[in-house]
């Protein structure tokens, strides 16, 4: 039960949490817009059932894997820098303590700190060098994730979350027929565009109907490229 208590214990948690869901918005909302700009392209173009199956199977299995394997590398490439600096920090308390002393001194007074506290702050900081390092590296470094962020939870929330996102408007296609499955499309993938938006204000400050409203103006903009791609091809082709 302590440990629910403990300040660093619950930052520990809510930056984790934090840290999974801007992963699976992300994917939700790409997986959303591209697909449905792409298949309501190609469904307008094509008008083929089967095509618009099979390329929404395909760009949602492609982008799925490419996204979950991006997110995964940035994450382990953004923790991996990070360890290094926090590394090159320690190395520099242990050989040069005075210098670093003075430079915590400096940043707190630049935080705001009196400058009497400050000087007492950073004595304090440097008679514990985990304290030290641990002050250097929020002050100095600006670190603030290397132990919430798992990379391999990361690409696997972008992974699913955007084939989730991406089933939403492709769904229609599996039970109806083309000209049908696009007007049942759009307006579900466009509201749950939408409500994605609006639930994410949960976790900010911002308006829930505009941060929804700015969600499905973007994915309306892809929607509208692809619509337009695939009545000029149609057209041009005579299709």
């Amino acid at each position: 039960m302590a440990k629910y208590l403990n300040p660093d214990y619950v930052h520990y948690k809510n930056a984790k949490v934090l840290s999974v869901m801007r992963e699976l918005v992300f994917g939700m909302e790409d997986g959303m817009v591209s697909t449905l700009g792409s298949i309501t392209g190609i469904a307008v173009g094509s008008g083929s059932h089967y095509i618009v199956v099979l390329a929404g199977l395909v760009i949602i299995a492609v982008e799925s894997i490419s996204m979950g394997v991006g997110s995964y590398i940035s994450s382990l490439s953004e923790r991996d820098i990070d360890l290094r600096k926090i590394d090159e920090e320690k190395e520099e308390i242990d050989k040069y303590p005075g210098q670093e002393k003075e430079e915590l001194h400096g940043l707190y007074l630049k935080s705001g700190w009196p400058r009497e506290l400050a000087r007492q702050m950073s004595e304090a900081a440097s008679q514990n060098k985990k304290l030290m390092l641990q002050e250097m590296t929020l002050h100095e470094l600006r670190v603030f994730r290397t132990k919430t962020d798992n990379p391999l939870s990361n690409g696997l929330t972008m992974l699913l979350s955007y084939i989730v996102g991406g089933l939403v408007p492709l769904f229609a296609y599996f039970l109806l027929p083309v000209d049908l499955a696009i007007k049942i499309s759009v307006p579900i993938t466009l509201l749950g565009l939408f409500i994605l938006g609006a639930l994410t204000t949960r976790y900010s400050q911002g308006s829930w109907w505009r941060t929804g409203l700015r969600i499905l103006v973007l994915g309306g903009a892809a929607l509208l490229v692809g619509y337009l791609i695939g009545t000029y091809v149609s057209a041009s082709l005579g299709l």
